[in-house]
């Protein structure tokens, strides 16, 4: 990896880190589609690897405001995603992924932009803990579903519920990973030279939750990662 590309996806992984930790989603979301541009290769391994370290972070931090219940009816559905987003991703060519992890951002955005809530029943925790596993173990990218189901909580409480939803999901994912090869010495290589800015992201959070709100918070999140699907359906499609 060039100095450029270290470079540019470090401030990526910084920023995304903040937002993991401020909101309880959004690593996926803002790093996927950039680092799919420099370096597709560190997808979707090294990324979950990085949010696994943000969100036990969080969980520590917000331990005493996480709904267990609702975060057990979601793991029932994270796992039989999981095992699906495994198959997916030795199925499916790197091109395609690609075009997947900008189109379920941009759907997440438009779905999220029509206002609509679903109710916080325990079908539905169990049908978006599904989604998620398909979408964080092929993509990197399980936070939407999540953040549908959990958008009216605030504060404490969404950041430390999602948090421990994404740090159990995200150790199955990367077992399963594992178990189909793509978990290496390289993933794990290039966590180890991203780590300081994943944890400088996490201290950033700290900050960043006194200065804004959870609704700006949120937004942020989304526009930045409508922007970079967008950019990389540009370089998927008319550049290819």
């Amino acid at each position: 990896m060039s100095v450029t590309a270290y470079a540019i996806i470090a401030t990526a992984v910084l920023l995304a880190s903040c937002l993991q930790a401020s909101i309880g989603f959004g690593m996926g979301m803002l790093a996927a589609p950039v680092v799919a541009l420099v370096d597709p290769g560190l997808i979707p391994g090294t990324l979950i690897m990085l949010a696994t370290l943000v969100t036990l972070m969080v969980v520590i931090r917000e331990r005493t405001a996480i709904d267990v219940s609702g975060t057990g009816w979601a793991l029932m559905g994270r796992v039989p995603g999981t095992v699906a987003g495994a198959l997916l991703l030795t199925a499916i060519p790197e091109r395609a992924l690609a075009i997947l992890i900008a189109a379920v951002v941009l759907g997440g955005v438009f779905i999220t932009s029509l206002g609509w809530v679903p109710e916080l029943r325990r079908r539905n925790l169990v049908l978006a803990g599904a989604t998620s596993g398909v979408l964080g173990t092929a993509t990197a990218i399980g936070g939407p579903p999540m953040a549908l189901v959990w958008q009216r909580s605030t504060g404490p409480e969404l950041r430390g519920t999602m948090s421990s939803f994404f740090l159990i999901g995200s150790l199955l994912s990367l077992g399963m990973l594992a178990m189909t090869g793509a978990v290496d010495a390289h993933t794990f290589g290039t966590f180890a030279t991203l780590l300081p800015a994943c944890i400088a992201g996490y201290a950033l959070s700290r900050v960043v939750n006194r200065l804004f709100d959870q609704r700006r918070q949120r937004w942020t999140a989304i526009a930045v990662s409508a922007l970079g699907a967008a950019v990389l359906v540009v370089q998927q499609v008319v550049l290819a």
